[in-house]
């Protein structure tokens, strides 16, 4: 599979080639310190002969706040203030579960260590650019640049930025509209990547609270992941959940968020339902491995992380593909635009790292969706406590031995390692019928629900007979059907 991915060239990715430059030449960083003009026109983004044809004094006259030329570039309104297409606490933000919050230099500062050096120090020259810093901010980007070279939104404020010094600047990436027809492509995901960081930034998810997927989470995974196709963003949790019994437990979910990262999805968006299609999947998702970085060229960057796309539900719906992966990116890209990979999640090679060393395979569950809602933990435990009773009746039907009862518990639909319901059934009855009843617990819990057009949910636990330490561990997907839950898949991990 790997030599066909990569015979393929693995994930489409927008072109960053310059315009007018050699076809197939790409975008190549700057290799000369300190000429960060060149930079800005290799970015191939904007304009800057504007800058050099016209004349400008050495420094510019500046009014009190500092601006070039006592002018108020819309620049600040539209990079900044108007980054959003909603307005923070609108009814979307409120209905998600998150909260708005603004860029004080305090929330950067507690923020920086969650979402990765470079993107705090973008949304600080963000930040710099509101207050009318200019100055400060171009100081700022040019060190970004200079030490991110194929940071490409970096070098398209950059050039913004010097700009600015000869006149105002109407928008983020403002250039001659020859130009901008030009590189309209470019100039539109780049714009798109930094409306979404901010909004990601100034709409966060209240202390505490986890996406409604997580009604219970085993202690066996350490680490969980959640991905929000609208904003780009993909959230990494440290599960604080201690090792827990069966019984007489709070089962809430207690996530603490330890980084989030802006990703890129499919050229086509979500919902991937046949190979080839170009869009990323959604449901609930296990890491299967983590793929030597060695072994892999280089547009997959520092690695990857595939995932067990298709699942048991995809299958059942006729969905197709393969290969779907959490991966970096090429050497000469910071990060894409945010739709722009064959169907994979693509992160930066820093952030990427970041999960490389902390998550584990196959205890890591995935979620990815096309928004996500948050709650409060206690807000689950209905849901969770009503699933549970179901799941405790099956447990109790399975260890008496009692198959008429049990077979209840099991969807028409039923399909496991290619065997339907009728097929598979004989081998749970010689399985019972040789064990005597015996009480069964289940250990290390976790439940992951996923609402669509149906109700399922993820079920993965540790079946332990009374008296034993150890058991197997099973996954089953259960669906709700006529106000029932019955299970259509059920394998051994």
């Amino acid at each position: 599979m790997l030599n066909r991915r990569f015979s393929q060239r693995g994930h489409a990715s927008l072109s960053t080639e310059l315009p007018g430059a050699t076809p197939g030449s790409g975008w190549q960083a700057p290799r000369m310190r300190g000429a960060l003009v060149a930079a800005t026109a290799l970015a191939g983004l904007w304009l800057v002969a504007t800058v050099l044809r016209t004349p400008v004094e050495p420094n510019p006259p500046t009014d009190p706040s500092g601006q070039a030329g006592g002018a108020s570039p819309s620049l600040i309104d539209s990079a900044v203030a108007k980054a959003h297409d909603r307005v923070p606490g609108s009814a979307d933000v409120a209905s998600s579960g998150l909260k708005a919050v603004s860029l004080t230099d305090e929330y950067l500062r507690q923020s920086a260590p969650r979402i990765g050096l470079a993107e705090a120090r973008l949304i600080g020259i963000y930040q710099l650019i509101s207050q009318a810093r200019h100055r400060e901010a171009l100081v700022q980007t040019e060190q970004l640049v200079r030490d991110h070279p194929n940071f490409q939104l970096a070098h398209l404020v950059h050039g913004d930025l010097l700009s600015l010094q000869a006149h105002p600047v109407r928008q983020l990436g403002d250039v001659p509209d020859t130009k901008a027809l030009a590189a309209a492509v470019q100039l539109t995901a780049l714009r798109e990547e930094s409306r979404r960081r901010l909004r990601a930034l100034t709409e966060r998810p209240p202390e505490g609270s986890v996406p409604t997927q997580f009604l219970t989470l085993s202690p066996q995974s350490r680490h969980a992941i959640a991905i929000d196709a609208s904003r780009s963003r993909l959230y990494l949790f440290e599960n604080l959940n201690a090792v827990r019994g069966a019984h007489g437990v709070d089962r809430a979910p207690r996530l603490k968020l330890l980084g989030d990262f802006y990703i890129s999805v499919g050229l086509q968006g979500i919902e991937k339902s046949v190979e080839g299609d170009k869009r990323t999947p959604l449901g609930v998702y296990y890491i299967t491995s983590n793929l030597n970085p060695a072994d892999l060229p280089d547009l997959y960057g520092v690695g990857a992380l595939p995932i067990n796309y298709p699942n048991p539900l995809d299958m059942q719906r006729g969905k197709t593909g393969s290969g779907i992966w959490l991966h970096g990116t090429p050497s000469d890209q910071f990060v894409r635009a945010p739709q722009a990979s064959d169907g994979c999640v693509v992160l930066a090679n820093p952030d990427l790292e970041r999960l490389l060393t902390t998550v584990r395979i196959r205890t890591t569950p995935v979620v990815i969706a096309p928004s996500l809602q948050w709650v409060q933990p206690d807000a689950l435990a209905r849901e969770r406590e009503q699933f549970e009773t179901v799941l405790d009746a099956w447990r109790r039907a399975r260890g008496d031995g009692n198959l008429a009862e049990l077979k209840g518990f099991y969807s028409e639909r039923f399909a496991s390692q290619g065997r339907d319901l009728a097929q598979w059934w004989p081998r749970v009855e010689d399985e019972l019928r040789a064990s005597k009843p015996r009480d069964l617990q289940i250990k290390d819990l976790s439940v992951l629900r996923w609402r669509d057009q149906e109700d399922t949910m993820v079920v993965t636990f540790g079946e332990v007979p009374a008296g034993r330490s150890r058991g197997v561990t099973k996954r089953q997907y259960w669906v709700r059907e006529q106000d029932r839950w019955t299970i259509f898949f059920e394998g051994t991990i």
